[in-house]
């Protein structure tokens, strides 16, 4: 199968056959192996790339070859170094590249897509660490994270900035320090430092071959919590008025945004106007509600009400009396230490965030040519998360979903004819596919300065004027976008649907244990539960630990639950193999085949379907976009391939239409 057909299809996640290490009984079935000898198999193929080990696999078949390194054996700098090297031969055409259409819209839709929610945090930790962050910091950490990654990142379309999770560590750690009369700035600058030497410590010593077991099961988890974030942030802003005049028209105003927002995206998706007006309300619908709602409060009546709007300072000075140097000498020996656990749970959940939006930016629907660097870009979140803790900025690491946003927005599409031939109403429609990523440098690195440029005087006033109700309603539409493309919606939406108008084609209907889906649901929903919960108490710092913890529970536990056949339609790797060779590779194995007698039920259903409903089978592709699915895009051998997209929805936060839906 050609690498253009791997980057498309999902694989079944992590599961070997049973009798590839197992013994034989006397009787001569098949024995698995014991739970201690997989988990040291398991750990110890952590640090060994699979880029390095092809001789270890040619032995693994019987042949001869060198023998595997033990699991303690780190070879340092190896997995920054492979990076380097493979990354370096394309850096000067990373700025050559960028001589593309592509990049103008890109640049000036990343601008407003990372600046938005950036301000709504502000707002969250202007509020709740007593103006130690505000909208001037927020605004340096996304210029230190962009100008950073754009110039000196392997991987240079990863959009850094602040994020949601970071906003609730910042203001924990200040509810738990500042009781004690800690120093808090200083305090952020030493967990900033050990944080530093932490990411650095990963880094070295090869940790990011962890993600080759990173599927999209725990990042539908992760992805779930920070949209349910979204939302409570959104409420939280809004109790803060009382329940006089402000309070009734800063709802209805966070309404309106949320109601025109979704409006602009449904119509980007939807079949209505010419592609050029699709495109635009897809890609400024939002800002421009931000804009209109501004002006639209001091019309009529709606004027004499005061509404709370968003703080800023002077230009280019930090929101309070101090210089953007922290004096971290200030602070006693003993807190220096008390913020090294702080700074394990930081690195615990850059880990995972940064490089979880590292591989949905460079997802399997993307085509990209150059390779990706997840080592060395860890140690360059190490170095912005040390320097941010100097200046006293939060924290900027990966942004979900701006970074695949950034990706999407560089795509260049070209027109085909519907091939779809399942869908009698596809033929003579045509389709844009994307042939190839303008992947250079330049739009990254002029969002970052277009944001630095916002922290001038003019601009800080134009910020001032913006209500605060009205952030509260861009909450709300990050929240249901999030919502929207998570893949633990498009399971629910499956599990709540009809039974009786489910098509026969649906890539869960291939699993003939219902329970089993729901068995998947639950426990990604009991994942987020308690991930949720903690972070609504003092020990919310803490939270990190459960995401990472869901990584192990995917590789050990679950195959154990389900059978193959399931996890390679429940789960899915997030990245290609041609991503994943800077991790040596994913353990994800081929899509597991569909059972005969399963193939066959199937196909009765939809004729059964077709000749009950007169001809509503044949409609069965237009359903699963309803729901957000794709369909199969690869028809070679025995078995279709599933497309990744099936089982959630683009990385837009967008339900993908098929055969209607247009990138940019």
């Amino acid at each position: 199968m050609s690498h253009r057909a791997d980057s498309l299809t999902l694989p079944t996640a992590m599961h070997s056959s049973r009798g590839s290490h197992g013994g034989t009984t006397e009787s001569g079935a098949v024995t698995g192996p014991s739970p201690g000898a997989k988990v040291r198999r398991w750990a110890s193929s952590l640090l060994t790339p699979r880029n390095h080990a092809a001789a270890d696999q040619h032995s693994s078949r019987g042949a001869t070859g060198h023998k595997p390194d033990s699991w303690w054996k780190v070879h340092l700098f190896r997995g920054m170094v492979n990076d380097l090297r493979r990354r370096a031969p394309y850096y000067w055409s990373d700025w050559r590249d960028a001589w593309d259409y592509r990049v103008v819209p890109s640049t000036v839709y990343m601008y407003f897509a990372n600046i938005l929610p950036a301000l709504a945090f502000s707002l969250d930790m202007f509020t709740k660490t007593n103006m130690q962050y505000g909208v001037n910091e927020v605004l340096l950490a996304s210029v230190l994270g962009a100008v950073v990654f754009a110039i000196l990142a392997c991987q240079p379309l990863v959009i850094v900035g602040v994020t949601g999770p970071i906003t609730v560590f910042n203001y924990t750690v200040y509810d738990i320090m500042t009781p004690t009369g800690t120093n808090y700035l200083a305090f952020m600058c030493w967990i900033g430092l050990w944080s530093l030497v932490f990411h650095w410590i990963l880094a070295i010593t090869n940790s990011c071959n962890w993600l080759r077991y990173v599927t999209r099961f725990p990042c539908d988890i992760f992805g779930f919590y920070v949209a349910f974030i979204y939302l409570q942030k959104g409420i939280q802003v809004l109790e803060r008025f009382g329940d006089e005049a402000p309070f009734y028209l800063s709802v209805m105003v966070a309404l309106l945004v949320f109601m025109i927002a979704y409006a602009c995206g449904e119509l980007g998706e939807s079949a209505l106007f010419r592609h050029p007006v699709r495109v635009f309300l897809k890609d400024y619908g939002t800002p421009l509600t931000v804009v209109f709602f501004t002006g639209f409060v001091h019309l009529g009546r709606m004027k004499t009400v005061e509404l709370e709007r968003l703080p800023t300072s002077a230009a280019f000075f930090p929101t309070a009396d101090r210089g953007w140097l922290v004096d971290f000498w200030n602070i006693s020996v003993s807190d220096v230490f008390i913020a090294i656990p702080f700074a394990v749970l930081l690195t615990i959940l850059f880990y995972f965030d940064h490089n979880v939006s590292s591989l949905i930016a460079q997802g399997t629907e993307f085509p990209l040519r150059k390779p990706a660097g997840f080592h060395w870009d860890l140690f360059l979140l190490g170095l912005t998360t040390g320097v941010a803790g100097i200046l006293g900025v939060p924290f900027p690491n990966g942004l979900i979903p701006q970074a695949p946003f950034h990706t999407e927005s560089l795509c260049v599409t070209k027109v085909e004819a519907d091939a779809d031939e399942n869908n009698g109403e596809a033929k003579g429609h045509y389709v844009l596919k994307r042939t190839h990523v303008v992947e250079q440098r330049v739009s990254n690195l002029a969002q970052g300065l277009l944001t630095l440029g916002t922290m001038t005087g003019p601009l800080l006033v134009v910020l001032h004027l913006i209500p605060q109700a009205v952030l509260a309603g861009l909450f709300f539409i990050m929240g249901y976008q999030a919502l929207e493309g998570n893949g633990i919606t498009a399971k629910l939406l499956f599990l709540l649907r009809d039974h009786a108008l489910t098509p026969g084609g649906h890539p869960l209907a291939q699993i003939p244990r219902r329970a089993a889906v729901w068995a998947f649901v639950l426990t990604e929903l009991f994942a987020f539960g308690a991930t949720f919960a903690i972070t609504q108490t003092v020990a919310a710092v803490g939270f990190p630990i459960i995401i990472l913890a869901l990584i192990p529970v995917r590789a050990l536990v679950l195959p154990r639950v389900f059978t193959p056949h399931e996890l390679g339609i429940l789960d899915a790797p997030t990245a290609s193999p041609f991503t994943m060779e800077s991790v040596g590779g994913s353990y994800a194995a081929p899509a597991a085949a569909v059972p005969e007698d399963i193939r066959n039920r199937q196909d009765e259903d939809v004729v059964a379907s077709a000749g009950a409903n007169g001809g509503e089978g044949r409609k069965s592709s237009e359903v699963l976009a309803e729901e957000g699915r794709g369909r199969a895009v690869e028809d070679g051998g025995a078995h279709e391939a599933i497309e990744m997209s099936r089982l959630g929805v683009n990385r837009r936060g967008q339900a993908s239409r098929s055969g209607g839906r247009e990138d940019r």
